[in-house]
C-alpha cells in the first residue's frame, strides 16, 4: 500500500505520540506500505519549530532528513498541476497546506493518512485515519 502521510500523522509516528491511532501504527511500519510526505509538510515542521510548537530531537532541518531517511520515505514532488488543482479542489477552509496536501494527495492517487477532519469530511479524497 502507497500512502502518503499528513504533517501530523508523520509527526505523530516520527515523535511516537500517542494520539496516533491504532490503525496507522500498524500501518505505517508494515514492510509493503510505501510511505510520502510532500514537502508541504516538511515546510510545516519548520514553522511550528521556528514557533515553538514542537520540540524536535535535534536542528529542523536535520531533523527532517533524519526522519525521511529512518522511515524510509519518499517525496511527493509539488508541480504546476498540483499548485493548479489545489485551488480546484472543493474544501471548506482555504488553508493552503492542506490544499496542497490534499491536492498531492490526489495527483499521485495516495490514499491520505489524516485526522483532520476537514480532510477527512471531503467525499473525494480517499483518507486513512
Amino acid at each position: 500500500m502507497k500512502l502518503l502521510l499528513d504533517t501530523h500523522i508523520w509527526l505523530w509516528y516520527a515523535l511516537g505520540d500517542a494520539q496516533l491511532s491504532d490503525n496507522l501504527k500498524v500501518l505505517i511500519p508494515q514492510a509493503d506500505t510505501e510511505l510520502w510526505v510532500s514537502p508541504i509538510s516538511m515546510w510545516e515542521v519548520m514553522i511550528l519549530a521556528e514557533k515553538g510548537k514542537i520540540t524536535l530531537s535535534d536542528e529542523p532541518a536535520k531533523w527532517i532528513q533524519q526522519s525521511l531517511d529512518t522511515l524510509q520515505v519518499l517525496e511527493a514532488p509539488l508541480t504546476g498541476k498540483i499548485a493548479i488543482l489545489s485551488r480546484q479542489i472543493n474544501l471548506p477552509h482555504k488553508d493552503p497546506a492542506d490544499r496542497f496536501i490534499a491536492a498531492t494527495a490526489l495527483h499521485y492517487g495516495l490514499p491520505l493518512a489524516t485526522v483532520d477532519t476537514h480532510l477527512t469530511a471531503a467525499d473525494w479524497l480517499p483518507t486513512i485515519s
